[in-house]
């Protein structure tokens, strides 16, 4: 009993600390590839390429720095390249130290990163093209970490609070604005490049074995009492706030692809 009670405490743990993480991977895959394809029937199997020279040296670079910050050695790397036969256009190819816990944890992160590189590169744009829209959205993730207990009015708020920033990056005052044309063209750029491959979910996986197996000698030496719920809640509200912003921008990608199609098919 104390077995599977421990193998349930550590599964559900894993998922606390990661699963939000996956789910958003899943659905940017989703629109990604569901957006590619209607790029491609409408303008062509260079489509790719339009939005691919931002965005895939930022996905890329994203790697490799996570890679540098986790100590893996940097064997390879191409930030940008016409897609091969497997729709590569570019990667890093690194190595590790499979003795070391870090490192290993580390391949989750390391697969990961292009979600938290794009949502930076995202932001940092915003901050610098959109400084309203910045300022809501820095005021949402602040307000969302500061509540004592979690209900449906929390969720409620929060649900309203990025309806009220999406209204708020489309205003008609910022199409009025020429710097905001060149903000939603290079996070439409970013946000098509964000998925991860098959080789991105394959180290992904790896890092998320050893995180399980770590939590599971964690919570085997009795020392779970250190993980506070309310902690771990606030940290699914922040970082769901952060990817809230990908989610938005690859909806929007895959609405303009959706648009080209129908207009192509005329």
């Amino acid at each position: 009993m104390f077995i599977i009670e421990l193998l349930i405490r550590t599964c559900l743990e894993t998922l606390y600390l990661t699963g939000v993480i996956i789910l958003a991977g899943l659905l940017l895959g989703l629109l990604q590839n569901s957006a590619t394809r209607n790029f491609q029937r409408s303008l062509g199997n260079n489509a790719v390429m339009v939005t691919g020279f931002i965005g895939t040296p930022i996905h890329e670079l994203s790697h490799a720095f996570c890679a540098i910050i986790f100590r893996h050695k940097i064997t390879g790397i191409k930030l940008f390249q016409r897609p091969d036969e497997n729709g590569v256009m570019g990667y890093v190819e690194h190595s590790y130290n499979k003795n070391s816990i870090y490192q290993q944890i580390g391949n989750f992160f390391i697969g990961v990163a292009p979600i938290f590189g794009g949502i930076l590169a995202i932001i940092g744009l915003m901050r610098l093209l959109v400084p309203q829209a910045f300022e809501m959205f820095f005021k949402i993730l602040v307000d969302s970490v500061n509540f004592e207990t979690f209900n449906q009015v929390t969720l409620g708020g929060i649900a309203n609070a990025y309806l009220g920033l999406l209204r708020l990056i489309f205003s008609l005052e910022n199409f009025k604005n020429g710097y905001f044309y060149i903000f939603l063209f290079v996070a439409i750029c970013i946000s098509s490049h964000m998925s991860l491959s098959p080789a991105d979910i394959k180290g992904a996986f790896k890092g998320l074995v050893t995180i399980f197996l770590f939590l599971l000698i964690f919570n085997a030496l009795g020392l779970s009492q250190y993980i506070v719920a309310m902690d771990i809640i606030k940290y699914n509200v922040l970082i769901t706030g952060f990817l809230m912003i990908t989610v938005i921008f690859s909806v929007i990608t895959y609405l303009i692809s959706l648009i080209s199609l129908i207009f192509a098919r005329r």
